[in-house]
């Protein structure tokens, strides 16, 4: 049960205070981080799927995970920047959204904010049981008049600390988010996600065996949005009205297209570490017989109706919860627009197959394919109809097609989300590609 005090002096438990004196020699003092400047992802970081941050101490089921607030740009895909807040990983630089951190059902679960804002910042912990705040029940603050200050503990203005800890007593996919001064603070940047594994393995979603998905075709689907004025009034110092809150831009974890298909720790990308390429293989019940997984949260104020092409997904938990009734009934649907709320989080299974099995010799493709020289071609485009053909396209036409590989768009389908103050299709838009069936030359 929450409880409501006055804003207190954080007390820093015995447990970290080894991991926190090892990395307060790299607190720097608070400052905006320009787009060039960053830490070089680590080289085995994924090109594509989901990037976990790994705890900084602690043991295998007591993850400890140092999160220090931020200031810094992010690019735009007309051209603008915005100034931001985060969540950096450790005392690294700014980035946004902030880390992917990753535990394990049962996992005694640490996180070290360090605060180098001018105002008082926080994280809360949706879904979680029992936050502990330096050691105490987690809970709001507020002021001398009675007034709620912040939902959860602070850590205090410029340079101040505070540990939560909690049990990760349930899998599920979450948010981690500023709860003080929300309007602003998140909105700002400070958020990111939260996956908990369940003990039945890190390639299922719940404790379900139903829930399984082939574990590297996991990825994220992290979808926020920009009103500039706000982050340019915030940036100056300045008060913002927020009865004039309007969203210019929309982003798909902290990026927007075409930036958004390009690989996790792009270098033109230095601060918007996350990817959104789904990269998969065709199903086949002998060679590939699990799904995908796709993780969606909207860290939003609006619903935001994204929609995959080419494939229904299958719901089979929001917010953390899987969906199943009484003696584990499988309440699990099919979806083909994924209509997620503000706040929530929806765990999807997908998968992709040729329904029609095509192949060029023993079943063509039923229609006369426009030659090439009356065809606009796309730059994705093999040349070919058929999963793991090439031919020969028109002298000049370029193409980022590898090796025969099919691209399908995703994107949210609310079309005036998918712009960027205006510029079409742009926001959160990605691809999902398919790879033809292994062995391939797709490198």
């Amino acid at each position: 049960m929450w409880r409501a005090r006055t804003p207190r002096t954080s007390r820093r438990r015995a447990m970290v205070a080894v991991a926190a004196v090892a990395g307060a020699a790299a607190l720097v003092a608070t400052g905006a981080t320009s787009p060039s400047a960053t830490s070089a992802p680590p080289p085995s970081t994924p090109s594509v799927g989901i990037v976990c941050t790994p705890g900084v101490g602690g043991d295998a089921t007591h993850p400890i995970f140092d999160l220090t607030t931020k200031t810094g740009y992010i690019s735009l895909p007309d051209g603008n920047t915005a100034f931001m807040w985060g969540y950096s990983a450790g005392f690294d630089d700014f980035q946004h959204p902030g880390p992917v951190l990753c535990v394990n059902e049962g996992d005694t679960v640490t996180v070290i904010l360090h605060n180098t804002l001018a105002e008082p910042v926080s994280v809360a912990f949706p879904g979680q049981n029992d936050v502990l705040a330096d050691g105490e029940p987690a809970g709001p603050e507020v002021d001398g008049q009675g007034h709620v200050t912040s939902l959860t503990d602070t850590a205090a203005a410029s340079g101040g600390t505070i540990t939560y800890t909690f049990e990760a007593d349930h899998p599920g996919t979450f948010l981690y988010e500023s709860g003080t001064n929300p309007e602003k603070q998140v909105r700002m940047g400070l958020f990111g996600a939260l996956i908990v594994r369940p003990a039945m393995g890190a390639d299922h979603a719940y404790n379900r065996a139903d829930s399984q998905f082939t574990a590297s075709e996991e990825f994220l689907v992290l979808l926020s949005e920009i009103d500039p004025f706000q982050h340019q009034r915030v940036e100056q110092g300045k008060t913002f009205n927020i009865n004039n809150y309007h969203p210019r831009y929309w982003l798909i974890n902290g990026r927007g297209f075409p930036d958004s298909i390009a690989d996790n720790g792009a270098s033109w990308l230095p601060s918007q570490p996350y990817g959104a390429l789904a990269q998969i293989h065709e199903f086949d019940n002998s060679t590939h017989p699990l799904p995908g997984m796709a993780r969606y949260l909207n860290v939003g104020t609006e619903d935001y109706p994204f929609h995959p092409h080419g494939n229904n997904g299958l719901v089979i938990g929001r917010d953390g919860n899987p969906l199943e009734g009484a003696a584990a009934e499988d309440l699990s649907f099919e979806k083909f627009a994924i209509n997620i709320g503000p706040g929530q989080t929806w765990d999807v299974l997908f998968r992709w197959y040729d329904a029609e099995d095509y192949d060029p010799v023993g079943n063509p493709v039923p229609v006369t394919v426009p030659s090439l020289a009356n065809s606009v071609i796309g730059t994705f485009y093999s040349g070919s109809p058929y999963l793991g053909s090439k031919e020969t396209l028109p002298v000049g036409t370029p193409t980022l097609n590898q090796c025969g590989e099919f691209y399908i768009i995703s994107h949210n389908h609310a079309l005036f989300q998918i712009t960027s103050w205006g510029a079409n299709m742009t926001g959160p838009i990605t691809y999902m590609r398919i790879d033809p069936p292994e062995p391939n030359n797709c490198g």
